[in-house]
């Protein structure tokens, strides 16, 4: 199984920045990718921003720019680096982490963190 954690949510004010971790740990032999979503209120799942294995990296047209993700030195670790943050931003922000397990097959799995809350608000 592989276990995916989030931190780092919190209130921040308009214009200010926050970092969310996501860690990814169990019977992991390779990750494909890493990303970000988020969900606000009566809204769907949207995606963030995405890491992949290869380095390549994408985001939502809404934070581009703004937005940054970047692998930790930890391993199996990412950083959303989030900057200039707007009251729209504000959601629960879950991490995704896509790759194959350690088992005799190297099992594809797929698996979400439980979420953490970002507020922007003055």
């Amino acid at each position: 199984q592989v276990q995916v954690v989030e931190s780092g949510g919190g209130l921040v004010q308009p214009g200010e920045s926050l970092r969310l971790s996501c860690a990814a740990s169990g019977s992991i032999f390779r990750i494909n990718a890493m990303g970000w979503y988020r969900q606000a209120p009566g809204k769907e799942r949207e995606l963030v921003a995405v890491l992949t294995g290869g380095g390549s990296t994408k985001y939502s047209d809404s934070v581009n720019g703004r937005f940054l993700i970047a692998r930790a030195a930890i391993k199996n670790t990412v950083y959303l680096h989030m900057n200039r943050m707007k009251p729209e931003d504000t959601a629960v922000y879950y991490c995704n982490v896509l790759g194959s397990s350690d088992d005799y097959a190297n099992t594809a799995f797929d698996s979400w963190g439980q979420g953490t809350q970002v507020t922007v608000s003055s």
